[in-house]
């Protein structure tokens, strides 16, 4: 699941209180760049004791300044800066609207749960078992989506039999699929849904649901459903185009190729070599960009597949349990049931007069804002109606003009 910080942050005026996130190991830029950071100081220093150690003559010097500030100049001409963050733009909109495509089946368990009741006694179990196998084939039709986009997913659900063990599918469903994929091997999250449709069909013609009303709802969540499920696998089928990929990333590595050698920081530079760096052991700023560029890169590298296992990607997992007890619960323990009708302590008053704060909220309690509006004088002059002559005058010079007829034109 996403590295959750928003609790450190709760009260952003104190000082000091982005300390606390700054430091962070888990899912920190730190963790992401530091294998990479450590190999690029590495040939960083092999090239700088490389150069200290055989440039011993003027010649030797004055050629390795050229080429540094040939690549200096050079790797200021790579777009760098623009490249990259209209990419991670562009990463960061997808994995949001990824996620936000991953639908809750509450609604349609509230729905399923309001729409078929069993009007006679011995329709009850037969209400009942409606009610779970519609929430049933729901959770199915997500697990089966994620198990084809999702590594968290399938290490959980390998295989057909994983998801009948968990109690998602019957044995009889496992034989359908399995059949299905032999005709065809294209993605069946959407057999369940058909089988829910035909489920709420035949619980009309039943009488298992009273109106077509609270069949048109269900069919529309059902249909919200497909949709979302379509999409997520229309995201993991279509991806970011691999070009654009390369290229961002190999603007990134072949700017800091080219700062290896110019931004290296030597002794004794020739006299006629203007505006030489300074003789510095380690390079501060050199390190800084490299965790700004990289770190950011990275972003963008976790991000391209929210589905996948990394720190900050969607725990799938922990939904997909989520929803069986939610779906369930709704349908089937909470259905029909809800605590016994009580006046509440604020029955005679009607409208409360004051409601209670503890002293840790106490400074949060205001007044009503006042709109924009409000606290505006407008003068009695201003109030005051117009008359019906100051504002019929033009009305009545209307009036008074006559048009003119085609004898009077000619």
């Amino acid at each position: 699941m996403t590295v959750s910080y928003t609790n450190r942050l709760a009260n952003a005026s104190l000082f000091g209180s982005f300390w606390n996130i700054l430091f962070r190991w888990r899912g920190s830029v730190y963790k992401l760049v530091w294998i990479e950071l450590v190999a690029f100081l590495l040939l960083y220093y092999a090239v700088n004791l490389t150069c200290r150690f055989t440039l011993t003559t003027k010649h030797t010097k004055e050629r390795f300044y050229e080429w540094q500030k040939y690549l200096s100049s050079t790797s200021e001409s790579i777009p760098i800066s623009f490249v990259l963050g209209f990419y991670v733009s562009l990463v960061v909109d997808r994995w949001w609207k990824q996620f936000q495509l991953l639908p809750f089946p509450d609604t349609m368990a509230l729905y399923i749960s309001a729409a078929i009741s069993a009007s006679r006694a011995d329709q009850k179990e037969q209400a009942r078992l409606t009610r779970r196998t519609i929430m049933r084939y729901i959770v199915l039709a997500y697990v089966v989506t994620l198990m084809r986009i999702s590594l968290r997913a399938k290490r959980r659900f390998p295989s057909y039999q994983h998801v009948v063990d968990a109690g998602l599918m019957l044995e009889s469903e496992k034989n359908i699929f399995e059949d299905m994929d032999n005709r065809d091997p294209m993605a069946k999250h959407w057999m369940p849904l058909v089988w829910a449709n035909n489920i709420i069909s035949t619980a009309r013609k039943q009488q298992l649901i009273i109106s077509n009303h609270l069949v048109q709802n269900i069919m529309c969540e059902l249909a919200d459903i497909r949709q979302r499920l379509n999409a997520l696998i229309g995201y993991d089928t279509i991806s970011v185009p691999l070009v654009y990929t390369q290229v961002v990333t190999l603007a990134v590595y072949s700017y800091f190729i080219t700062t290896l050698v110019g931004r290296q920081m030597l002794p004794d530079p020739p006299e006629n070599i203007e505006n030489a760096p300074p003789n510095f052991y380690f390079p501060s700023f050199v390190v800084l960009e490299f965790v700004f560029y990289v770190g950011w890169l990275k972003v963008a590298e976790i991000l391209l597949n929210p589905f996948g296992e990394d720190e900050d990607d969607i725990e799938v997992n922990w939904l997909i349990d989520r929803h069986i007890k939610v779906s369930y619960m709704i349908v089937d323990e909470m259905h029909e049931e809800y605590p016994e009708l009580e006046r509440d302590q604020h029955y005679d008053e009607v409208v409360p007069k004051k409601l209670p704060y503890t002293v840790g909220a106490g400074h949060y309690r205001r007044h009503q804002p006042k709109g924009s509006a409000e606290s505006l004088r407008v003068r009695n002059i201003d109030a005051s109606y117009l008359s019906t002559d100051q504002g019929g005058d033009d009305r009545k010079r209307k009036k008074d003009v006559k048009p003119q007829t085609k004898t009077e034109d000619v």
